[in-house]
């Protein structure tokens, strides 16, 4: 059998090539670069509530314009309209920073801004692929994406109000197998 780093022939049941150490069988013994398949993202539907206190924000600082001066002052004008402001600016960079990538070696969760939480699992230790869909995400096109590990019976990964989530878990799937062979 041949090294496929350096070239050197190891016997046929070795698992180490001993001239450079590179592992010849398992998930260390692929051949190639690490690359991008496919980026989920948090829907928009998963923020609605934080989404209709924005608007509602919005709503009360149109309202306190144009009310009778008297009534409220420009003060209450200018709280609402920043606080709407904030609400939709946090809205935005909890989605942006909540994401989860596939690879062709693994799928990488990552969360957070200040305080950030990353999480990889190797393509090959996935032991189940779960969708569930509430009775919203059904009506909206959402669902929830569970991948468990064989690993740790207590290791998953869930990408929570994703689109289509039966394409996403095929998409797992699929990179799982390919990762396989």
């Amino acid at each position: 059998m041949s090294c496929p780093r350096c070239g050197f022939n190891a016997p046929a049941n070795a698992g180490f090539c001993s001239r450079c150490g590179f592992a010849l069988h398992g998930p260390a013994s692929s051949v190639g670069r690490e690359y991008a398949i496919a980026r989920f993202l948090v829907s928009w539907w998963h923020f609605r509530g934080t989404l209709f206190l924005g608007g509602l924000c919005v709503a009360l600082a149109a309202a306190s314009l144009f009310t009778h001066v008297h009534a409220h002052p420009a003060g209450a004008t200018a709280i609402f309209a920043a606080l709407s402001a904030a609400i939709f600016l946090g809205a935005f960079v909890a989605r942006r920073y909540t994401l989860w990538r596939l690879t062709s070696e693994r799928l990488i969760e990552r969360c957070g801004v200040l305080s950030t939480h990353r999480r990889e699992m190797e393509l090959t230790d996935i032991r189940s692929v779960e969708v569930y869909r509430s009775l919203f995400q059904r009506l909206v096109g959402l669902g929830d994406v569970t991948v468990a590990s064989a690993a740790s019976a207590d290791f998953s990964i869930r990408l929570k109000d994703v689109l289509d989530p039966e394409q996403v878990a095929a998409q797992i799937r699929q990179a799982r197998v390919r990762r396989l062979r």
